[in-house]
């Protein structure tokens, strides 16, 4: 396993229209181990990010640190052997077409010189590992979106990575296989300590796998930290917008009808734990201070393994209550936070 650490780094392209800012002055520290996710809408700069991990684009200013050595030291062939250890796995798969699976598994371990025999057995261990070794004679026309990234992991793993980085490698596929993808990814994770760094635009997959987060806009760091705290508590619109749009509901309830007297857009978004949620805490709210409030929206989603419930409440315009009640949901362990965009 390795760490990461990118250190005050910028890209910058040159295109016919004058200089693009790509990234700008991004800070990221990744544990060893660790399973980080970097999200943000179309053109934030997350697969710029992710190629200046390996130097397959060379940063403008600041630096990439693996295991706190500065990538931009190395000569060609230190890089060469340094890339070695980064394995990556993109959403269009990249599989040869004309080779079977088994000899897309075997492509990186010839390149690095390996017996025909060697490679070969190394390559059927790892279809094992991802669950397809009855696949291994088939051609990627012949297999499933999931099957090809199935094998695009195996081949990645090839080399023996100390770090994986997975560059929108669900977006292409449905969620039940989505979801079999990260199950798989976690395991490969806690089997071999492997670094892992998430590239999506989907709130849903970092919620499910990743354990820290930072969110991309327009080139830079607007937020990060422990996903679980991001879900609870964003701090930017951008972490908002993510978490409204995040359709990847475990279970989703029906919202309430809204009550006919009640007018305004005083919206809170409350987030349940699992140390709040064995109360009636809603019912116990409209009992002890008399009104009612709309149930906008409600789900429960898995939050890194763990099941947090998710409520968007509207108060009653003009209601003197409101503070008061705010209040009471704090108390009993909701995160609470103003959330005006969920109004239509």
């Amino acid at each position: 396993m390795s760490e990461i650490s990118v250190e005050h780094l910028s890209k910058t392209f040159t295109t016919k229209d004058g200089a693009v800012e790509a990234l700008k002055d991004v800070n990221i520290h990744i544990d060893s181990g660790n399973i980080f996710g970097i999200i943000g809408m179309s053109g934030a700069g997350k697969s710029t990010l992710v190629r200046c991990m390996n130097y397959l684009e060379v940063p403008s200013e600041g630096q990439v640190k693996i295991d706190g050595r500065p990538l931009s030291g190395l000569s060609e062939k230190e890089l060469r052997q340094q890339r070695q250890d980064i394995g990556m796995i993109f959403q269009h798969f990249n599989l040869l077409m004309q080779k079977s699976v088994l000899d897309n598994v075997c492509f990186p371990l010839s390149i690095q010189g390996k017996k025909r025999a060697d490679a070969r057995k190394r390559a059927e261990e790892l279809l094992e590992i991802v669950d397809l070794k009855e696949k291994k004679t088939a051609y990627p026309a012949q297999l499933s979106g999931g099957q090809k990234q199935r094998v695009a992991i195996a081949r990645a793993l090839a080399s023996d990575p100390k770090i994986l980085l997975c560059d929108e490698a669900t977006s292409a596929l449905d969620p039940q296989t989505t979801s079999s993808i990260l199950k798989l990814l976690k395991e490969i994770n806690a089997k071999f300590g492997i670094t892992i760094v998430i590239i999506t635009h989907q709130m849903s997959v970092v919620r499910e796998i990743c354990d820290h987060v930072a969110i991309l806009k327009d080139g830079a760091v607007v937020e990060q930290g422990l996903v679980s705290d991001i879900f609870s508590h964003p701090k930017t619109a951008v972490a908002k917008e993510l978490i409204r749009k995040d359709a990847g509901n475990d279970v989703e309830l029906k919202a309430v009808p809204p009550q006919k007297e009640i007018h305004g857009k005083d919206v809170i978004r409350i987030v349940f734990s699992e140390n709040s949620s064995f109360e009636p805490v809603i019912s116990n709210l409209v009992l002890t201070f008399h009104e009612p409030v709309n149930i906008l929206k409600a789900d429960t989603k898995n939050v890194g393994g763990t099941a947090k419930g998710e409520m968007v409440l509207q108060f009653m315009k003009n209601s003197r209550n409101q503070q008061a009640m705010r209040q009471y949901l704090l108390d009993r362990g909701l995160a609470v936070e103003e959330a005006p965009e969920y109004v239509e």
